[in-house]
């Protein structure tokens, strides 16, 4: 049990750590807080990851009954899950900024607010549309038997955000040491990444999908 609760975990807090991708958070996080001191800064981090934590575990606990109770099958919620994805993940291979994550509007409208942490820093900036559909499918997944099954997927949320955190508070000093370059290959390996994850999540749709659209006769 403690194997296949290590295992389900890592696999999961792979795959959302890889779609929130805070490291690409940074320079948004510093545009927002650019008049803000250290201090308030990681207090504005702290509330924006707390912020995200609730959302994806409440999108990952209630995301199948929501579906079934609108008449929306899982599989075709996995396809359009990982046309989602891999969206955000071509942007992030070319190192472009994803309107599919957040847009310049929104970036825009928030200059002059004066709490950034909620909105667009928790939504959508890191509990986006890509994040949400995948806390779902994964607790889709990890559900069975055991009453333990969505556990991991929900300790893999806690640590995801729990990274975003200690990213996103010490953000100036990580562009300072990782350099745009750096942050420029880290978002380039996790968008790779990222699209095997959305074909994967295609395939899975699609598998489950065609077999109950076209049954063999």
């Amino acid at each position: 049990m403690a194997l296949q609760l290590a295992t389900l975990c890592f696999v999961s807090f792979s795959a959302l750590f890889f779609v929130v991708d805070p490291f690409s958070a940074v320079p948004f996080f510093l545009a927002l807080t650019r008049n803000d001191d250290p201090r308030r800064r990681r207090e504005i981090a702290l509330r924006a990851s707390v912020t995200a934590f609730a959302v994806l575990a409440a999108f990952a606990l209630t995301g199948e009954w929501i579906f079934r109770l609108l008449g929306i099958g899982l599989p075709a919620f996995k396809v359009a899950g990982g046309v989602v994805l891999l969206l955000l993940a071509l942007d992030m291979v070319r190192t472009q900024p994803s309107r599919t994550r957040i847009t310049q509007g929104e970036v825009d409208a928030s200059a002059d607010k004066e709490d950034v942490a909620i909105v667009p820093l928790a939504m959508p900036l890191l509990a986006g549309p890509g994040s949400i559909a995948t806390a779902i499918v994964l607790m889709v997944r990890a559900r069975g038997e055991d009453w333990w099954h969505p556990l991991p997927v929900l300790l893999a949320i806690a640590l995801t955000c729990l990274a975003s955190y200690l990213i996103l508070a010490g953000a100036a000093r990580t562009e300072k040491v990782l350099g745009r370059t750096g942050l420029a290959i880290l978002e380039r390996v996790a968008g790779l990444l990222l699209v095997a994850i959305a074909v994967q999540f295609m395939m899975d749709g699609l598998a489950e999908g065609l077999p109950r659209a076209f049954p063999l006769r």
